[in-house]
């Protein structure tokens, strides 16, 4: 595969601009016959988007958090599904970048450069909670490990050129391990069925018996020993999501009330669009969703601050930050992807048009982590003056 490289960050605007608009004209299709976006992704590696965050001296933009934040609200409010397949793959690029030798960085920045893509092997279903990560990584006597386990929801596997496996060493400690999507015991499997989201692939893959060599597997223990942005930029893709999601469903309520939806007889009005009361209805969704996009820029400036002067302190107040955008975008695209049949009336709740697929995506997507702790969060460094745990989902 050849990709673009992309050389700064209003040349990857531009092109996510482009690939959105692209993109929604078949989403509805796309979720509807529940048909994988593979020539999409693969128009997203030829863009040379997933390498947007590879740093300069490899050749890359390295391009900032508020820029990779909208491209993925970008991507949103075009397809739900295919936005969040990349989220993983930039969360896995960020691993490298933190812990990865300078041979590593200097493999893998360049499989990036021509297109590869990331996808993650990194929840288990069963366990005690989402951090009892149970494949295990046994080491042999030149170095090299074998992989075992079974992993659930991961997103992106199976449109994957690598895999990063989260498991755990003889130390018990978390590590990633990259390994090939076509390697020897690896299996992905297309079981998700989410009411949502339907075309992420977000399925199963078993690896049984899996050779994997010392130098594809990185220490990612180590990110959380010290004021760490990974938690922060990875759950700030997923607030860009959201927000987009909120965004898309938004435009297409009031594309509807335009030019489908009939006016309350009641009302007296030729139009749907002229109800003051709809009116009024759309004023309160719009403020919902730039909240969301407000607060979306404010933590990923603060996440670019952070990165500039990294402390324990900094790093409390990214997450923070991202937190307080991951709840306002959650809450805006549930709302307004459910207040779309609120506004459009009996119509737009026909099946053949399958306009529930932005709540469908929402509803599945915000359930990703649950908000109700982020808030806690919050709440307690406002309180208190209590740092967030350093955690991957945070």
């Amino acid at each position: 595969m050849t990709a673009h490289v992309i050389a700064d960050d209003a040349e990857a605007l531009a092109v996510a601009a482009a690939l959105a608009d692209e993109f929604r004209a078949g989403a509805c299709a796309r979720d509807v016959e529940r048909r994988l976006p593979h020539a999409e992704l693969d128009r997203l590696s030829a863009s040379g988007l997933l390498a947007v965050t590879v740093p300069a001296d490899h050749g890359g933009a390295d391009v900032g958090a508020t820029t990779l934040a909208e491209i993925f609200r970008l991507l949103g409010t075009a397809d739900g599904s295919l936005a969040q397949i990349p989220q993983s793959h930039f969360a896995y690029v960020n691993v490298l970048r933190r812990q990865g030798t300078e041979e590593q960085r200097k493999f893998f920045f360049a499989e990036l450069l021509a297109g590869r893509r990331f996808g993650n092997a990194q929840s288990e279903a069963g366990t005690r909670h989402v951090q009892d990560i149970r494949t295990r990584l046994t080491p042999r006597a030149d170095g090299s490990y074998v992989l075992d386990g079974v992993k659930h929801y991961s997103t992106g596997a199976l449109f994957a050129d690598w895999i990063p496996v989260l498991a755990r060493a003889e130390d018990d400690a978390l590590h990633v391990a990259y390994v090939p999507r076509d390697a020897a015991g690896v299996t992905v499997v297309d079981d998700w069925d989410g009411l949502g989201q339907r075309t992420t692939a977000s399925g199963t893959v078993r690896l049984d018996g899996v050779e994997v060599p010392a130098d594809r597997v990185l220490p990612h223990h180590l990110t959380f020993e010290g004021p760490q942005l990974h938690g922060a930029v990875a759950q700030l893709l997923h607030a860009a999501i959201d927000a987009g999601i909120a965004r898309g469903a938004l435009a297409e309520a009031a594309e509807f009330v335009r030019t489908k939806s009939r006016p309350w007889f009641e009302s007296g009005l030729e139009s749907a669009a002229e109800d003051p009361l709809l009116i009024q209805r759309f004023g309160e969704l719009a403020v919902q969703v730039r909240a969301a996009e407000a607060l979306l820029r404010e933590a990923a400036r603060t996440v670019e601050a952070a990165r500039a002067e990294l402390t324990d302190d900094s790093a409390a107040e990214a997450s923070i930050a991202v937190a307080a955008a991951k709840v306002q975008a959650a809450n805006a695209a549930v709302e307004v992807a459910s207040a779309l049949f609120e506004v459009s009336g009996t119509r737009s709740a026909l099946n053949s048009l399958n306009l529930h697929r932005h709540w469908r995506d929402a509803r599945t997507h915000t359930l990703h982590d649950p908000t109700r702790w982020k808030i806690q969060h919050i709440g307690r460094y406002v309180l208190n003056g209590t740092r967030p745990p350093r955690h991957g989902l945070l």
